[in-house]
């Protein structure tokens, strides 16, 4: 597993990219950083990376997932029910493909707010 950095403000959280070749590309492409989109419990922004939809891409996911949303070429950190959801488990507008998930509790993800500046980096 490869071990990454999620900062937004004051709050730094570490998470792990699984072995997938989405994961992989992520991580080729990092440092990344954009500006956080809210949708309920899930923050997104748009990463310079496009992917195609994998075969065994997820609509629901666990709470702590980090997902790549094709369709926006966007990074997704879900912490929380969404909108869209039929459980207490977030669920993605469309499928997603699994990237990996957060370390710890991912509920610190709430204090961000729309238009804070995220940044990806590898953990060192």
């Amino acid at each position: 597993m490869k071990k990454i950095l999620i900062t937004v403000n004051n709050l730094s959280v570490s998470a792990e990219l699984n072995d997938s070749v989405s994961a992989d590309n992520i991580w080729e492409a990092l440092p990344l950083n954009g500006s956080a989109n809210i949708w309920g419990d899930e923050i997104y922004f748009e990463i310079p990376v496009s992917l195609e939809q994998v075969s065994d891409a997820r609509q629901e996911v666990e709470v702590g997932t980090l997902g790549y949303w094709p369709p926006g070429s966007a990074l997704c950190i879900f912490f929380g029910r969404t909108p869209v959801s039929t459980s207490d488990k977030p669920k993605a507008y469309s499928p997603v493909n699994i990237l990996g998930s957060v370390d710890g509790d991912s509920k610190v993800f709430k204090s961000v707010k729309a238009g804070d500046q995220i940044v990806i980096d590898k953990e060192t």
